[in-house]
């Protein structure tokens, strides 16, 4: 099936909270029955996992990709004074696309895809619980100390000083100055604090950690060789907060590939291991 004969749609869709998200549904005709909610990584637009979504509906999955509170089309005129933290994007915003998932759309397998932050955070989200199974890439703990490389030193930086300074001094995280996407001053300052605690978001205990005991679906967790950000040992760390894990470790070269690296995955380029995604969700 080519990706002209593929339709999609822009939606909007409540948070908890009611705060409008902007997403994108890519239904399947073949096999609507089974959907895939991807979360995204850190302040990555939804449109990043466009090529990707539709791979999986040609494998016979509807896909819907939407945008957190304060990130690209769900964000506010203006960002400053948006009142946000990284928790709401999993406690109101995921927590709100999945209820709204099974009441719109009621669908037989309901599946997560889970980079980076996406996949770290789904454990507290109560509408999680009941999936059929989730894919996570790169979902690391963020802690300076668990990074490869020299992403050591960049993420001691960025969280002692460039993330809280920065969104303190101009009102919200700037990361259009560095040619990323803009995240609110809460989003980044939380996000900063976890990253300075050698147990990430595990360690904030103001946090429902507790319910990630409770997320017995199947959980399939990849990291990349190449990938100093969210290295071996940092996604095992972090993914140990949930009880039914299956890890798999990629090495680009293996796979006749130049990089993977924290993004890579979802490039066109990585295109040949898309199969394996649908497989394991096919298997479940």
């Amino acid at each position: 099936m080519s990706n002209q004969q593929i339709m999609k749609k822009n939606i909007s869709i409540p948070a908890q909270d009611g705060y409008p998200l902007t997403g994108t549904y890519y239904p399947c005709k073949t096999k609507p029955s089974r959907l895939i909610v991807i979360n995204s990584a850190t302040a990555v637009p939804r449109q990043f996992y466009q090529h990707f979504a539709l791979a999986m509906v040609s494998a016979g999955y509807s896909v819907l990709t939407y945008d957190y509170r304060g990130i690209n089309d769900s964000r506010p005129k203006n960002l400053r004074g948006f009142k946000a933290k990284m928790r709401d994007w999993a406690l109101l915003d995921m927590e709100g696309v999945l209820n709204w998932v099974r009441a719109e759309y009621a669908p037989e397998k309901l599946f997560l895809i889970g980079h980076s932050v996406g996949g770290q955070v789904a454990g507290m989200v109560n509408a999680a619980k009941n999936i059929d199974g989730m894919i996570t890439f790169s979902a690391q703990s963020g802690n300076w100390r668990y990074q490869g490389g020299n992403q050591k030193l960049a993420v001691l930086f960025h969280s002692y000083f460039t993330l809280p300074l920065l969104a303190n001094l101009v009102g919200y995280m700037p990361w259009s100055w560095f040619g990323a996407v803009d995240m609110p001053k809460g989003v980044a300052t939380e996000w900063a604090g976890w990253c300075r605690h050698k147990e990430y978001l595990l360690g904030d205990n103001t946090l429902p950690l507790e319910r990630y005991t409770s997320h017995t679906s199947p959980v399939l967790a990849y990291s990349f060789e190449d990938d100093n950000w969210g290295s071996k040992k940092s996604v095992d760390m972090m993914m140990g907060a949930y009880p039914n894990v299956e890890r798999r470790h990629l090495d680009a070269k293996e796979r006749d590939l130049k990089s993977l690296g924290h993004f890579g995955f979802f490039r066109t380029n990585a295109a040949p291991l898309w199969q394996e995604v649908s497989d394991w969700f096919d298997a479940h």
